[in-house]
């Protein structure tokens, strides 16, 4: 049975450096997956991967910085709206997400700025959420922990503009999330694994979406705006069986979201991208900062 009851739970404290944006317009969802640049090598400790969730900020280009010595240890490249990177395996300790326009000249100043601190065998989401005059950033600490027997594990990350709150729910009316603000993740919650039927309502707008819902599959559905203006809907896999954990290879953080591919300079490639699903209850609480646009 779906839990209803909402229960907040901690993230990783997240430390945003703000910088001024560059209001460009982005025509719909990036549904299309974006060429990805390099990597610098890093011993694995923990995972990081990037979403590009604010629909009217242009494809960015991302950097992760160790904090520690300053060294640029991967690059994404032309990361569109509602694109998410598959995770990327870093070394413990603290680093520095930025993103900047893809087609900036060097030295621009970065749109947002997030410092993530890694720790071992903890996967996490940074996420640039909201209108391109108020963009914010977060970062959501995935749960990668594996379903029972026939069952799927599923969050909804509410990172629409079109609607302050949202519900989702089965066409038959089964609650599965309720008022989720916008730049909180819910709580993963077990749901018999198979094909489900979702509604999404706020106050004025609603959509529907059909996830499949993989037995032992880990997975999270972004709720986003599409090219009209609407609600709509994105699945992805966080992880794809019982026994994945983001390290390269396996099948983590993709679908019609996911960019492309990291290709690594002097590693092996980060994570393949993958078809997933998602939905789910109790909102975490996360701490938020705003970036100057």
């Amino acid at each position: 049975m779906f839990p209803l009851t909402a229960s907040v739970l901690s993230r990783r404290p997240a430390r945003l450096a703000a910088i001024g944006a560059t209001a460009l317009i982005a025509a719909g969802i990036g549904i299309a997956t974006a060429p990805a640049a390099s990597a610098a090598a890093a011993e694995p400790g923990g995972w990081a991967r990037v979403a590009h969730l604010s629909p009217d900020t242009k494809s960015v280009d991302v950097q992760l910085t160790a904090l520690a010595g300053g060294a640029v240890v991967y690059e994404l490249d032309d990361v569109a709206y509602g694109a998410v990177s598959p995770y990327i395996p870093l070394a413990d300790g603290t680093y520095v997400v930025s993103m900047v326009p893809s087609d900036a000249a060097d030295g621009t100043q970065p749109v947002v700025q997030q410092s993530i601190d890694v720790a071992e065998g903890e996967p996490l989401t940074v996420a640039a959420y909201g209108r391109n005059a108020d963009l914010k950033t977060t970062v959501f600490e995935d749960d990668l922990s594996a379903p029972a027997d026939g069952q799927a594990r599923v969050r909804v990350v509410q990172a629409s503009t079109v609607e302050p709150t949202v519900n989702v729910d089965t066409a038959e009316g089964r609650p599965i999330a309720r008022d989720v603000p916008a730049g909180a993740a819910t709580d993963y919650a077990a749901v018999p694994a198979g094909s489900w039927n979702l509604e999404l309502t706020g106050a004025d707008e609603s959509a529907t979406s059909a996830v499949d819902l993989p037995a032992g599959s880990v997975s999270t559905l972004f709720v986003l705006d599409d090219a009209r203006g609407a609600l709509t809907a994105q699945a992805i896999t966080d992880s794809a069986t019982l026994a994945d954990m983001p390290v390269g290879g396996i099948h983590t953080g993709g679908g019609g979201t996911a960019v492309a591919a990291v290709n690594p300079i002097g590693v092996g490639a980060a994570a393949a991208a993958v078809l997933g699903v998602s939905a789910l209850i109790a909102v975490r609480r996360r701490r938020e900062v705003e970036a100057d646009a």
